[in-house]
């Protein structure tokens, strides 16, 4: 308070304070976020009288309106690796996708394909008239079944990136499955889990190309697609290993038939 001619008057607060906050405080009902941003950036600011208010705008220097944003799609989109393709023979999807990884997944799609026609050809076993074991050929055909429905998401996995699709041959499997010692249900169920071991090996190799090209979107593909039910896969078929190992072969073997051709669907995932 400094007292002039007899009264109080009381000092400006906003003495001494730079023009721009000083418009900022003049107005107090002033909160533009973009107001506040360019002031506390330091854009110049310029203001004029509106009635009994201040009306303060802020541009940024060179001539440019501050719009508050920095991504700039119009010259980004410039970029080569961003073109669209002309020429009718390229993928216009594709996009980060190694011939590597492409190169993988199609080598997937021939090793569940294999295991698939495997798990077929023992359906085929189990379902003659001089073997019967009717459950155990229900098991094998749904997890054929299975088996192709994988090759087919890889399928359709690689058309969604841009790649394409090469099918491989199929080597021809086994059409007996007897065996002295173990008896056939075991001898075939070992088998199975020794090819779905393989399967996760290979999901597990497709898992790492894609780690080392910098693919995070095919390794979430393999996550969450293949891995958790292949091991899954893995156990339920080790439990029939050791379940038919208890029984030995015989009676024992027909029962466990039985069990499988009464589950709603004891395929392997």
């Amino acid at each position: 308070m400094f007292p002039v001619m007899g009264s109080a008057v009381s000092r400006s607060p906003l003495a001494g304070v730079s023009p721009g906050l000083a418009l900022l405080s003049a107005k107090s009902s002033i909160s533009s976020p973009t107001l506040s941003l360019g002031l506390s950036l330091g854009f110049p600011c310029s203001s004029r009288r509106k009635g009994h208010e201040f009306v303060v705008s802020a541009s940024a220097g060179g001539g440019l309106a501050l719009t508050g944003v920095i991504f700039q799609p119009f010259e980004e989109v410039k970029k080569d690796e961003l073109a669209v393709p002309i020429s009718p023979q390229v993928s216009l999807a594709r996009q980060r996708y190694d011939d590597e990884c492409e190169a993988a997944i199609n080598e997937q799609i021939n090793v569940e394909y294999n295991v698939s026609y495997v798990y077929h050809s023992m359906y085929a076993y189990f379902d003659r008239d001089n073997v019967a074991l009717k459950g155990l050929a229900k098991f094998f055909q749904e997890s054929s079944e299975e088996e192709r429905e994988h090759a087919e998401k890889l399928m359709k996995y690689q058309n969604k990136r841009g790649g394409r699709v090469k099918l491989h041959p199929l080597v021809p499997p086994l059409s007996d499955f007897d065996h002295i010692e173990k008896g056939d249900a075991l001898y075939a169920m070992e088998l199975a889990l020794s090819l779905e071991k393989l399967v996760n090996e290979k999901l597990l190799n497709v898992h790492s190309v894609a780690d080392r090209n910098n693919d995070p979107q095919m390794m979430d593909f393999i996550e969450s697609e293949f891995l958790s039910e292949q091991v899954e896969a893995i156990k339920k078929i080790a439990d029939y290993v050791t379940q038919l190992r208890m029984v030995g072969k015989g009676h024992g073997v027909w029962h466990f038939n039985q069990v499988l051709l009464h589950e709603d669907n004891g395929a392997v995932v």
